[in-house]
């Protein structure tokens, strides 16, 4: 699942009437926003970026909408992945290994893909 922010604005007079839109679309959820200054915060969710982006054009061309960004969006997967990267161990096993000459490493670009004198 992906959920985003997006930041609409809009002029101030017409702020009520595109709140109301929005809210009935079933496309985001209203959150807060400044009528005074014509800015709103809504968030989006899908089961991809491609749904996302249906609703962020969807309220881009929302009669009204001056301009409506995306501006932060959280990713289960992505945040899978760095949890998996921050676990991960980021010292190679041979580097701690008492037998292993520091000397005797050849460096190829990843110490993962590495080539030692002797072998190991």
């Amino acid at each position: 699942m992906n959920i985003s922010s997006i930041v609409v604005q809009v002029k101030p007079e017409n702020y009520d009437e595109v709140k109301e839109t929005l809210e009935a679309s079933g496309k985001c959820e209203y959150h807060f926003g400044e009528k005074e200054k014509g800015k709103m915060i809504v968030t989006v969710e899908g089961s991809g970026v491609e749904e996302e982006i249906e609703k962020l054009v969807f309220i881009q061309q929302t009669k009204g909408v001056l301009a409506a960004d995306m501006m932060q969006t959280y990713q289960e997967e992505l945040e899978g992945a760095i949890k998996e990267l921050e676990e991960a161990d980021v010292v190679p096993d041979m580097l701690n290994m008492e037998s292993v000459d520091v000397r005797d490493i050849i460096y190829n670009g990843d110490l993962k893909k590495k080539d030692f004198k002797g072998g190991v």
